[in-house]
């Protein structure tokens, strides 16, 4: 009976670590978020062949808005029984929620910017809601003031949100919703500090840190998988599609995405459930690892775009702002891996340092090779990490998590 949690809407140590196929529902919107972010980007860096660092900042924005979507609903599947009605509620809105984000996002910054962030603040609210009115306002746990926390904080965030919405396709648009979204991970890092009342405290109550690590991983997977999809609609799309050259360009995409999906769970990212029980904090643990993978699924994201643009254009020359996603993608993946790395075994490998130091080196010469060949040199660097990591495994008995934290 010690297993049963004096409140039904807090996890029971008994309540399964697995994710819910409501859960699983949701991913499947955000396959197809990604797949708008890639548009985005792969217009950002196409259109006029401009160099884009404002285009692709504006998409960083809406990507980040997503980001909060999804890990602040993992966090409360995490925390709260994921089968009980207002939870599953507060899923089901976020699905719907997210579906409208998710289309309106290409023309986020544009002439669809108010729908993109009337559905994200409906997300943010409408579970909110959803969730006082399912519980009837009752206090969940020891946090009494923690919705209240949550909505007086949303409130604040929301100002440069709608205002942002409202002031047209221009610059101030983009620095107001910096501010918000810069606002809402803060909001979301230190636990919404609220003037008399307080600040949520991450881990004071029941957590599910290997449902957490199982999202965070399933999360990956998704990118992966958004990576294929991509790279295979691009290369159908083009007319003679089966040209030497856009095939060896499918081919590093297919072996790029294998060696990013072995990258990271070597080791790291299998032992992740490990790491949650090992660590000292596992809330911290958690709460970091939002900020690795975050980066980890932005490389992947770049990653993807890259490839959709050495699909089409295999033998073109390298634009300089090109080099963003064709080198940033796998160079922003290991600098992510190696945070994650430090954070479940509190060391970094060389090969991911040195990976990043190669496609650094890479940078000069990239102007004076056709675009194929640098996509080659970058997956050649993830191969070589991959490789490192075979030898390891073979060499070395199976290393253990030491989280830090």
């Amino acid at each position: 009976m010690a297993d049963i949690p004096a409140d039904p809407l807090l996890r029971a140590e008994s309540s399964s670590q697995r994710a819910t196929f409501l859960e699983l529902f949701l991913d499947l919107v955000f396959v197809f978020a990604l797949t708008r972010v890639s548009q985005r980007l792969v217009e950002d860096f196409t259109t006029d062949q401009r160099i884009v660092f404002a285009e692709a900042g504006q998409t960083l924005v809406l990507f980040l808005a997503l980001w909060l979507i999804w890990t602040s609903t993992a966090w409360v599947t995490s925390t709260l029984e994921p089968e009980a009605f207002a939870v599953q509620g507060v899923v089901v809105i976020t699905v719907v929620g997210s579906m409208v984000v998710a289309v309106a996002l290409p023309q986020g910054f544009g002439e669809q910017g108010l729908i993109f962030v009337a559905a994200y603040l409906a997300v943010q609210f409408g579970r909110l809601g959803f969730f006082l009115v399912a519980t009837r306002g009752r206090a969940v746990g020891a946090d009494t003031a923690g919705p209240r926390r949550v909505l007086v904080w949303s409130g604040f965030t929301a100002m440069p949100w709608l205002v942002g919405g409202l002031a047209g396709e221009g610059g101030l648009r983009g620095v107001l919703w910096t501010i918000a979204i810069a606002l809402d991970y803060l909001g979301f890092t230190l636990g919404w500090p609220i003037p008399r009342l307080g600040r949520s405290r991450y881990g004071a109550g029941p957590f599910a840190g290997e449902h957490l690590a199982e999202r965070y991983q399933q999360f990956l997977l998704i990118a992966l998988g958004e990576l294929i999809l991509v790279t295979g609609v691009t290369f159908s799309r083009q007319g003679s599609a089966f040209t030497p050259a856009r095939t060896g360009a499918l081919g590093l995409a297919l072996l790029t995405t294998v060696l990013l999906w072995r990258i990271y769970f070597y080791r790291a990212g299998h032992v992740l459930p490990a790491a949650f029980i090992q660590a000292q904090n596992p809330a911290r643990f958690g709460l970091s690892a939002v900020y690795t993978h975050l980066i980890m699924i932005a490389g992947i994201v770049l990653t993807g775009v890259s490839y959709e643009l050495t699909i089409v254009h295999p033998l073109g020359a390298v634009v300089p702002g090109w080099l963003i996603v064709v080198l940033g993608g796998p160079a922003l993946f290991l600098l992510g891996r190696a945070g994650f790395e430090f954070q479940v075994f509190g060391r970094i490998s060389r090969p991911r340092v040195g990976g990043l130091f190669l496609l650094g080196a890479v940078v000069p010469v990239a102007g004076r090779l056709p675009l194929l060949a640098v996509a080659g040199t970058a997956a050649g660097v993830l191969l070589g990490v991959a490789l490192f990591d075979l030898r390891r495994s073979r060499l070395q008995m199976p290393e253990q998590p030491r989280p830090p934290v």
